[in-house]
């Protein structure tokens, strides 16, 4: 813009305005905008912009036009103005604020983003002292009449501070000496001495406390300036957080705040100076908070505090063992007084609320979630204070509880919370402790029968399970706690739960004490499933009760093994057997249920009770049983899924104890597969394989198994869409494929079936199903490895009449697969067989992957992006070094699914599922 008077160019500003808004000539329309965009920039800009805002003859195009550009100006070129003109600019402002407080509206705002851009640039002593916030607060209670303006400079405000808090989390480069004295910071901060506390403002100030502590040069050392600033104005709320008249959402602010600065500043607060011990105090005024949510906020603070105050690595630029010690002891010390009243200040937050019963699922949801919390924070209270001091503390508030339980107005939610508290720290308990776990173990049998505390008591028996163990001195406890244990399993169904896991978990750890006690211990099973005496435990938690007796059964002599084995079997075996004796038509009618709630606990004998001869002799007796169900029920998937889950356990318990019966049962398998199609019989075959695999006397049966598995799985699986349809039998047909592989490749590798499997594979290589495809990739890497392996050298010519007819093709499938057929998620898997076959087969993958790069159109992957990729496998193929292939494997990828078209032209060129040409013989 050519040099011009202020008075020309406001009156050719008025022109240009006019013709940008009222000339119908298009061309003059352009040219005015043009002029008015110059003039955007030029330094005549101010003046001449806000002579016309104070015109009282401006319209209010003008008016709007005037005020964007001052605003504009301040933005960005506010350093084309001496600092003198900072007070005329600001008071010009302001009367303008003023002046447009009843309209119009969109210029006011203009001014207000104006006067807020302004504070970010000059200092808070230019604003009178205190910033602008307390500038304008002066002003509003100066000048109530022009409170629409002042409100809304208000809410602009926060806008700027937003922006700045955005900032600081993207922007890591400016020093904490600048930050200290930054407008900005100086405008935040001095918004902590209102009565509100601007959410923007608390925005601002934690970003600026992770700021500190983020990675940058020089560590907490050169953030100091910083961090001097911004400590003793957050300590400055601890007198507002404690009034009660404080509003709930300044209260949850400075909360956060607190929080914010215990979080980031924990390892120095773990060295227990003064100033941190002041931070410490607050942060346990905000754990007595009354609102779990507020309170909560310190949780995390706590956790990373027993962290750096416990683990050796804190200490670690100490030196010497010794030196560690003796400052972590001193630092311990110091906070032990924090931690034992943190206890007094979490440990009622467990208590059950008195309308309870009334509560909503997500409301009983979240309450269970805070107790989790809390238990948490205990746990770590126990890290510091050790277990035995803290199960003290928690004692006393048990025995103030149960003092009285007798009488009417007993609180038994105050027990219970106490009991769950003590239950929390079981794990940090040590055996040696009897002084306090001896009364509360004398206590537990005169509790009254209330659900929840019965429930609660039963679960903290079961966590103390080792500690009655360790202790001699628990031994005579024993009897009052089964006994216990029986009463929960009949007050309710959550009782029950929690006295059957309670059950295993004393038996498991107690199992060669309770060896004597089996009779008893059998009577409670029995009465269990069976419904007698009042019992309310479901058919899932009966597992656990089946499991405690497996447990104590293993400890037992072989001869009195088998004894109490079968007749801890014939608690299923005879309701399954007048089942079955109904006759096939009755039989096929019944719901699965009636069947594997009965297999399922056959199932956890064989898989806990460790007496291979035993369970041996015991499925073999069973086994004419199991293969009547397999005769009448082999289309029912839940039936047929428990009872290979039974014989899966039998096998790998038993090994070559049931040696005698793997044939007969290989043999149900294999007729009951053909004709129902039920993949847990693969599963079921992947276990006998892994077994027996090897055993020579199983050589004939296991070839048989596999080509009748594996050739009628082939003949369901010919295309892409029937691996999408059947997943299931995909997955764990490859699963059995690759114990195959590992266990016994001297009986699958020479098979007839092995090069139809292997086309199989490479039809379903691209199946979207996670499991299934990882299953077929783990399948192809396996057949692959042997190749390459120095055992298998002596599969290696057979493997490659298979693999080298099919290189090409599975190369370019593979190909496929990375650069879009198959999700980025499953790019590892595709890499690793690539892998294999480079390892496997050299420059002739080599050439395989560059037929298949060749394929993609140049539009798509550029000639330098192809050669990174075949270099790398190059690399690969004369050095047997993986690490440099997956880089650009992934660059490969990303750049083929760059975006929707590339990727479908990519795909469209290899053609993955049309490879139609792979026949599955």
């Amino acid at each position: 813009m050519p040099a011009m008077a202020a008075a020309e160019v406001q009156k050719t500003l008025v022109e240009a305005l006019t013709a940008l808004y009222r000339s119908p000539d298009s061309s003059v329309r352009n040219q005015a905008n043009h002029w008015l965009q110059e003039f955007q920039h030029s330094v005549l800009a101010w003046e001449v912009s806000d002579s016309l805002l104070h015109d009282a003859n401006s319209n209010l195009e003008t008016l709007l036009f005037c005020s964007q550009t001052l605003k504009t100006k301040i933005q960005r070129d506010f350093e084309e103005l001496p600092a003198a003109a900072f007070c005329p600019l600001r008071d010009s402002l302001y009367a303008l604020l003023k002046h447009l407080s009843s309209g119009p509206s969109k210029v006011r705002t203009q001014i207000c983003i104006a006067l807020a851009s302004l504070a970010v640039h000059v200092p808070m002593e230019d604003w009178g002292g205190g910033g602008i916030l307390n500038w304008l607060k002066q002003e509003m209670n100066s000048s109530p009449d022009y409170m629409p303006s002042f409100l809304e400079l208000l809410a602009i405000l926060p806008q700027v501070l937003e922006a700045f808090a955005s900032w600081l989390r993207l922007n890591h480069g400016i020093s904490a000496a600048t930050l200290a004295s930054h407008p900005l910071v100086v405008a935040a901060l001095s918004s902590l001495r209102f009565n509100s506390l601007p959410d923007a403002a608390v925005n601002v100030i934690c970003e600026l406390i992770r700021y500190t502590v983020s990675e940058s040069p020089g560590g907490l050392s050169a953030q100091m300036p910083l961090i001097q600033v911004l400590v003793p104005h957050v300590m400055g709320l601890r007198d507002q957080f404690k009034d009660p008249s404080k509003d709930e959402d300044d209260v949850k602010a400075m909360a956060r705040l607190f929080s914010d600065m215990g979080d980031s500043y924990v390892d120095m607060i773990a060295t227990g100076s003064d100033e941190s011990m002041m931070i410490v105090q607050a942060l346990l005024e905000v754990a007595a908070h009354p609102d779990y949510d507020i309170a909560s906020m310190t949780f995390n603070f706590w956790h990373s505090l027993q962290v750096s105050l416990t683990e050796w690595e804190s200490y670690s630029s100490l030196g010497t063992e010794n030196a560690i010690r003796a400052e972590r002891d001193r630092r311990i010390a110091m906070f032990r007084p924090t931690f034992e009243t943190l206890i007094s200040l979490v440990a009622f937050r467990v208590q059950y609320p008195q309308d309870y019963e009334d509560l909503s699922k997500e409301d009983r949801r979240d309450f269970r979630q805070t107790r989790y919390a809390v238990g948490d924070i205990i746990i770590d209270a126990a890290s510091v204070l050790g277990g035995d001091a803290v199960v003290k503390i928690l004692f006393m508030n048990f025995v103030k509880s149960v003092g009285n339980c007798e009488a009417n107005d007993w609180n038994w939610r105050s027990s219970e919370a106490a009991l769950y508290c003590i239950r929390s720290v079981a794990n940090a308990v040590p055996s040696h402790e009897v002084e306090v776990m001896l009364q509360v173990f004398a206590i537990l049998p005169k509790l009254p029968h209330q659900p929840q505390l019965l429930q609660t008591t039963c679960l903290t028996i079961g966590a103390y399970s080792t500690w009655l163990n360790a202790s001699s001195a628990a031994l005579p406890f024993l009897p009052s706690i089964i006994d216990i244990l029986t009463r929960g399993m009949s007050a309710s169904e959550d009782s029950a739960a929690a006295a059957c896991m309670a059950f295993r978990h004393v038996c498991d750890a107690c199992r060669t004490k309770l060896c004597g006690s089996l009779d008893g211990l059998f009577h409670i099973y029995h009465r269990a499933v069976s419904g007698e005496g009042g019992y309310r435990v479901c058919a899932e938690d009966s597992l656990q009760l089946v499991e405690a007796l497996s447990v104590v059964i293993t400890e037992l002599s072989s001869d009195q093994a088998k004894k109490a084995l079968e007749a801890l079997c014939l608690q299923a075996v005879n309701p399954l057997q007048e089942i079955i004796n109904q006759g096939v038509e009755p039989v096929k009618q019944l719901n699965p249920t009636k069947f594997t709630v009965h297999i399922d606990r056959l199932a956890n004998i064989f898989r806990y009770v460790n007496h291979p001869e035993a369970v041996g002799d015991a499925f073999e007796r069973i086994w004419p049983l199991f293969k009547a169900i397999f005769d009448y029920r082999a289309w029912d998937m839940r039936t047929m899924e428990a009872l290979c889950r039974a014989c899966k356990y039998a096998v790998r318990t038993s090994g070559q104890f049931i040696v005698v019966t793997i044939g007969d049962m290989l043999s149900v398998v294999q007729e009951q597969y053909q004709l129902h199609h039920q993949p847990c019989f693969l599963y079921l075959s992947s276990e006998v394989i892994k077994i027996f695999g090897s055993e020579p006397s199983c050589a004939n049966y296991l070839g048989c198994l596999i080509e009748s598995l594996f050739r009628h799985t082939t003949h369901l699986l010919t295309k892409i869409e029937e691996f999408t349809a059947r997943p299931d039998i995909a997955d764990d047909c490859f699963l059995l494929a690759s114990r195959c592989i590992r266990y016994c490749p001297h009986i699958f590798v020479p098979s007839s079936i092995f090069s139809s499997l292997v086309d199989c594979s490479i039809v379903g290589i691209t199946v979207q199903h996670r499991e299934a495809c990882n299953s077929i990739l783990t399948f192809m890497s396996d057949v692959l490895d042997l190749a390459s392996s120095v055992n298998g050298q002596d599969y290696r010519a057979m493997i490659d009449s298979v693999v080298l007819p099919r290189g090409s093709i599975v190369t370019r499938i593979l190909v496929a697969s990375i650069t879009g057929a198959l999700p980025t998620s499953r790019l590892e898997e595709v890499s690793y067989v690539l892998r294999s076959l480079t390892r496997a087969y050299g420059l002739r993958a080599c050439e395989w992957a560059k037929e298949a790069i060749l394929l993609i159109p140049s539009t798509a992957v550029t000639e330098s992006e192809s050669s990174r990729f075949l270099n790398a496998l190059s690399k690969l193929a004369s050095e047997a070094d993986s690490s440099a292939l997956f880089g650009p494997l992934e660059e490969l990828s990303d750049v083929c699914r760059r975006n929707r078209a590339v990727q479908e032209s990519v795909q469209g060129a290899l053609k993955p599922h049309q490879l139609n040409f792979v026949r599955v013989s």
